[in-house]
């Protein structure tokens, strides 16, 4: 489902290749911003006809709204069952910092639209965008207490949102550095942010 520009479900759905479709038009958005880009370009980007999108998502707003609640929805979803699965905290942010640092390297696009174009995406989509993003901080903050008891909330959130802040500067610093290296790099700096809470 996609919000309509009142906030409505919109049924109609694109062919489930829905990971590699969000990348492209997510590279329009990140390389053009939302006002750079139009209908004909994203049905160009995913193969169709600009209205074509049409039959699919009712606006643009709409197509950019369909993007950032998938990857919000990816990020806990993930998270979640990262978090789940660990038989430790310390395994539980072990695996987190892994799999977003892999996630930060190889979706540099999605990061810049998610940074940059929520100002663009219709209520309540927005909201919804935001409540996914802060519970998905929240598993982060739930495993740090575990391993920091003692630590106020306040500063475990703000140590979190902090190693966001660092990891979400690879669309402009992830190509300093071979991937391995880079991703090296990530992971130490990550850890190290978030030990200081």
């Amino acid at each position: 489902m996609v919000a309509e520009r009142d906030g409505t479900a919109h049924s109609a759905r694109m062919p489930d290749n829905s990971a590699p479709r969000a990348r492209r038009e997510a590279r329009l958005f990140a390389r053009r911003g939302f006002h750079g880009v139009s209908i004909g370009d994203i049905g160009s980007a995913v193969g169709m006809s600009g209205p074509g999108i049409y039959r699919h998502f009712p606006s643009k707003e709409a197509v950019l709204s369909d993007i950032l609640l998938g990857i919000s929805k990816q990020l806990l979803d993930e998270g979640s069952r990262r978090v789940v699965a660990a038989p430790d905290a310390p395994t539980a942010l072990d695996a987190l910092l892994r799999w977003y640092v892999d996630f930060a390297l190889c979706q540099p696009d999605l990061i810049t639209v998610q940074r940059q174009e929520l100002s663009n995406v219709p209520e309540p989509a927005r909201r919804q965008i935001r409540r996914l993003q802060r519970l998905y901080v929240e598993e982060w903050v739930t495993v740090l207490s575990e391993l920091r008891p003692h630590a106020p909330q306040a500063r475990l959130r703000g140590a979190v949102l902090a190693m966001f802040g660092l990891l979400n500067s690879t669309p402009h610093s992830a190509s300093e550095l071979p991937a391995d290296a880079m991703a090296g790099l990530l992971y130490d700096m990550a850890r190290a942010a978030l030990a200081a809470a």
